[in-house]
């Protein structure tokens, strides 16, 4: 039986780039519309040997979520593909098949049936497509999430959102061209996203 701890943790595996923000803040909304705690790779500290805590976050939680959308070559020289997403996705689906059966993992994407292609590997697994949307994003993940017993409207997660981008964009103002996917920034958002939810669903004030 999970512990209520692990029951609000999710797992947040996503490109980090200033275009991909709008669904970064979607992602925070809506797992904190459904009690769910993000956690993310930004918040590992610098001195800390990255891939144990990443193992050890992944781990930490019951849940996890990964966004498959940037398979393409980036922009800055030399040009490569991004392999963390795919690596993550990689150490969840491991840990949920050989020790903690109970871990659910999904993929997002921006784009249907390129994942097939992208990672044949896990053909049969659905992914959730937003189409680079932070509405694809909402739709998905009360989808991915319809079993459990929060279970908010999209409306709600949609005005959530929408509070919680006009934070983002305050938050960055503050910030003075510093970037979201910081530490600190990200607390910041989940503590306010967490604060929304509960003013907006009120199964959540409890």
């Amino acid at each position: 039986m999970r512990t209520r701890a692990r029951r609000e943790t999710a797992f947040l595996n996503i490109p980090y780039d200033s275009r991909y923000e709008p669904l970064f803040i979607a992602f925070l909304a809506g797992l904190s519309a459904f009690a769910l705690v993000p956690r993310a790779t930004i918040e590992i500290p610098t001195a800390t040997r990255r891939l144990d805590r990443i193992i050890e976050l992944i781990r930490s939680c019951s849940y996890s979520f990964h966004d498959l959308s940037r398979v393409q070559l980036d922009r800055s020289p030399p040009a490569t593909p991004r392999f963390n997403m795919p690596f993550e996705l990689g150490l969840a689906v491991h840990w949920a098949r050989d020790a903690n059966r109970e871990h659910e993992w999904f993929v997002f994407e921006s784009r249907p049936h390129r994942f097939a292609k992208s990672l044949s590997d896990l053909n049969g697994t659905d992914p959730f497509v937003h189409g680079d949307t932070a509405n694809g994003v909402l739709r998905g993940l009360t989808n991915a999430l319809s079993r459990r017993t929060d279970r908010p409207k999209l409306a709600e997660l949609e005005a959530i959102y929408r509070d919680l981008r006009r934070a983002a964009i305050q938050k960055k103002t503050e910030l003075k061209g510093g970037s979201l996917y910081e530490a600190r920034p990200f607390s910041d958002l989940v503590a306010i996203a967490r604060q929304l939810a509960r003013g907006r669903i009120p199964s959540l004030r409890s």
